[in-house]
C-alpha cells in the first residue's frame, strides 16, 4: 500500500510562524474569475488582519487592472521575481491545475504559505511532489475545499463524529450540472493536461471532499464513466460504488449533462437520515435530518439545532487558514487531509478506464495512473500518451 512520504529534505527545525504582531501580506496568483469573484473579497474581508500587497498574472494588462480596480499596490508578470521582492506570507493560487505544482512549490521555497484552488493538480503524483517541500510547522499548501467548511458541515460532522445518528450505513454524492458547447469551447476544457480531467476531477471533487470529510477513509472504488454528449478528451459523466472503512456503501455520480443542476450528499445512518442539498454551496437550512421511527423527538429536536449560521465559502476556508498560517499548524486540506480526495478520484478513474475494483492506496509510483489520471488507457488518454504507453 502507498503512504504519502512526509520527508521534504528541507530543515527539521521551521521559522516561527509569519504575521506575529502585524497584518499577513498575501498575494493573488492569477487575476481571473475566481480571484475576482471570491478570493479577492475573501482576503479583503480579514483586513486589517491580511493585507493583499501583490497580484500576479501572465498579463499584464490584466494584472494591472486588477490592482488598479482593487487597490493592490504592486502589479507582477513574474512570479519568482514578486516571492523575492514582496516576501509574502501566503499566496492564493487561481491559476488552470497545469501550472499548480510548479507555481506552489515556488511559493512554498519562498518561505509562503500556499491556498490552491482545486484541483490542485492533475495527478497523484504531482500533489507529492507538491507536498515534499513542506517542513514541520509549516509552510503548507492547502486546497481549496470550501465545502468541508461551514456550520452545517461542522454540526454533521460532530453527530456523525459522536456517534449520535448511529452506524452509517447508505450514503450518495451526487454533483450534477449543466455545461453547454459553448462551455468547452474555451480550448483548455476538456483535456487532461490543461483541466485534469472532467466533471469528476473539476466539478464533483468537492462534494466528493465533503463525502469523504462526513464519512472518513474509503477502502475500495468501483467505477464508470462515459462521453455521452462533448467531443472532448476526457469524461463527461461518471458513476461509482464506494466502500468505506467503516462498512458504509455509497454512490457517487458526476455530470455536466443534467439541466436540473444539483449537488448532493445523503447519508442513511442507523437512526435518522441527514442530508444536503444545493449548488455551489451550502448554508444552515440547505441541511434536514430525518429521524428514523421510534427516535425521541427532543432529541431529533437537538439535532436541528446548527447554531449560528455561517455558509460554505471561500471566506470560511480562508478565515480558517490564515488562523492555521499563524498558529503554524496544518491546514485540514493538506497532506494527507487533502490527498485522500485526489487519491479517490484517480482510483475513480482507474477503475471506470480498466473495468476494475481499485483500493485505496494501490495508485503510488509505477503505476500508469500515478503521474496521470487518464494513465494512458486506449481510447481515454491522449494520442501521444497512448503512444507512449502501448
Amino acid at each position: 500500500m502507498f503512504t504519502l512520504s512526509r520527508s521534504s529534505g528541507l530543515p527539521e527545525t521551521a521559522a516561527a510562524p509569519p504575521g506575529a504582531g502585524r497584518a499577513l501580506r498575501a498575494a493573488v496568483i492569477g487575476t481571473g474569475g475566481i480571484a475576482r469573484g471570491a478570493h479577492l473579497p475573501a482576503l479583503r474581508a480579514l483586513a486589517p488582519d491580511v493585507e493583499v500587497d501583490a497580484a500576479v498574472d501572465v498579463s499584464e494588462e490584466s494584472v494591472r487592472e486588477f490592482c488598479a480596480a482593487n487597490g493592490v499596490p504592486h502589479p507582477y508578470t513574474d512570479l519568482a521575481r514578486m516571492l523575492s521582492e514582496r516576501r509574502p506570507d501566503l499566496v492564493v493560487i487561481c491559476t488552470p491545475p497545469a501550472v499548480h505544482r510548479e507555481q506552489t512549490v515556488a511559493a512554498l521555497r519562498a518561505g509562503a504559505w500556499v491556498l490552491c484552488e482545486k484541483p490542485p493538480c492533475p495527478s497523484l503524483e504531482e500533489f507529492d511532489a507538491m507536498c515534499a517541500q513542506e517542513s514541520e510547522g509549516g509552510p503548507y499548501a492547502a486546497i481549496v475545499f470550501q465545502h468541508r467548511l461551514g456550520s452545517g458541515s461542522r454540526h454533521v460532522r460532530r453527530l456523525l463524529a459522536d456517534g449520535a445518528l448511529g452506524r452509517p450505513l447508505v450514503a450518495h454524492c451526487q454533483t450534477t450540472w449543466y455545461r453547454d458547447t459553448a462551455y468547452f469551447a474555451a480550448p483548455w476544457r476538456g483535456r487532461w493536461e490543461t483541466e485534469g480531467g472532467g466533471p469528476t476531477m473539476g466539478h464533483g471533487i468537492h462534494q466528493m471532499d465533503l463525502f469523504l470529510d462526513l464519512l472518513g477513509p474509503w477502502s475500495e472504488v468501483k467505477a464508470m464513466a462515459g462521453r455521452l454528449v462533448h467531443d472532448v478528451e476526457t469524461e463527461d459523466v461518471s458513476t461509482a460504488l464506494v466502500r468505506f472503512e467503516n462498512g458504509a456503501l455509497g454512490t457517487v455520480v458526476n455530470s455536466v449533462l443534467s439541466p436540473d443542476e444539483v449537488s448532493r450528499v445523503r447519508i442513511d445512518c442507523e437512526r435518522a437520515t441527514v442530508e444536503v442539498t444545493h449548488l455551489y454551496g451550502h448554508s444552515n437550512a440547505d441541511w434536514r435530518i430525518t429521524p428514523a421511527p421510534g427516535v425521541p423527538e427532543e432529541e431529533a429536536a437537538s439535532w436541528r439545532e446548527f447554531g449560528d449560521d455561517e455558509p460554505s465559502s471561500h471566506l470560511a476556508q480562508m478565515r480558517a487558514f490564515t488562523d492555521d498560517v499563524r498558529a503554524g499548524r496544518r491546514p485540514d486540506t493538506s497532506g494527507e487531509g487533502g490527498r485522500t480526495t485526489l487519491e479517490l478520484v484517480a482510483a475513480l478513474y482507474k477503475s471506470a478506464f480498466t473495468d476494475t475494483t481499485v483500493l485505496a492506496g494501490e495508485i503510488g509510483p509505477g503505476d500508469p495512473f500515478y503521474p496521470a489520471l487518464h494513465g494512458g488507457a486506449p481510447g481515454w488518454a491522449p494520442t501521444k500518451a497512448q503512444e507512449v504507453t502501448v
